[in-house]
């Protein structure tokens, strides 16, 4: 990326943490997932519990592989297989000390916008964990809550479907159709405009493409 790209990036990047602030989120910008990384891990005490909701820009970032090679405990939903396995798995994941996503699209003004099928990743957003870290690449910037919606519809739908392959018209077509499929993957959308809990959810914005 040239010196004006990152120029643009970092003067964008420092409005929205500005805008963060007023919704009582932490904003951090890194111009490299590797910077990103090394930052979130300088907050995370030894031994504390980590989970994380499904995010291609968690896994793209770097950010689960330094997870998974520190010394936290870390709760990873994937390993619990029976029913019993999984009520335990919530009750740890509801209560760990830190929760990572990406999100959908986040607006110039500071708000998150998000859709979940299951709603697993955006009820632990919006309840239970310490500290929620959202790591989101410049790319998935908005203008307004509208434009994340349509971001959402137009893009991230359609490749989300391509990777999970849940049957839905936005796999099978490219297209987002607003259904009522059983494998919907927008039974829920989220606006998130402001935390009550100040520093609880903090925004890393990455100076890179990352994630749908």
């Amino acid at each position: 990326m040239d010196e004006t790209r990152r120029a643009a990036r970092r003067t964008t990047a420092e409005t929205v943490i500005k805008n963060l602030k007023r919704r009582n989120i932490e904003g951090y910008y890194c111009e490299t997932a590797d910077k990103a990384v090394q930052l979130v891990c300088g907050m995370i005490p030894a031994g504390d519990s980590i989970t994380w909701g499904g995010s291609v820009t968690f896994t793209e970032s770097g950010m689960k592989a330094a997870l998974e090679a520190g010394t936290w405990r870390l709760l990873d939903r994937s390993c619990a297989t029976t029913p019993e396995e999984r009520r335990a798995m919530w009750r740890d994941r509801a209560s760990a000390d830190w929760f990572f996503m990406s999100t959908n699209a986040l607006t110039v003004a500071g708000e998150l916008v998000n859709i979940d099928g299951n709603s697993d990743r955006l009820a632990l957003l919006l309840h239970g964990p310490e500290h929620v870290v959202v790591l989101a690449g410049m790319n998935k910037l908005v203008a307004d809550v509208d434009a994340g919606f349509k971001r959402i519809r137009t893009h991230a739908c359609p490749l989300n479907a391509a990777r999970l392959h849940p049957n839905t018209p936005c796999e099978l077509t490219g297209v987002c159709s607003e259904c009522h499929g059983e494998h919907s993957m927008c039974c829920q959308m989220v606006v998130t405009r402001h935390s009550r809990h100040p520093g609880r959810i903090k925004v890393v914005l990455i100076g890179e493409d990352l994630g749908y």
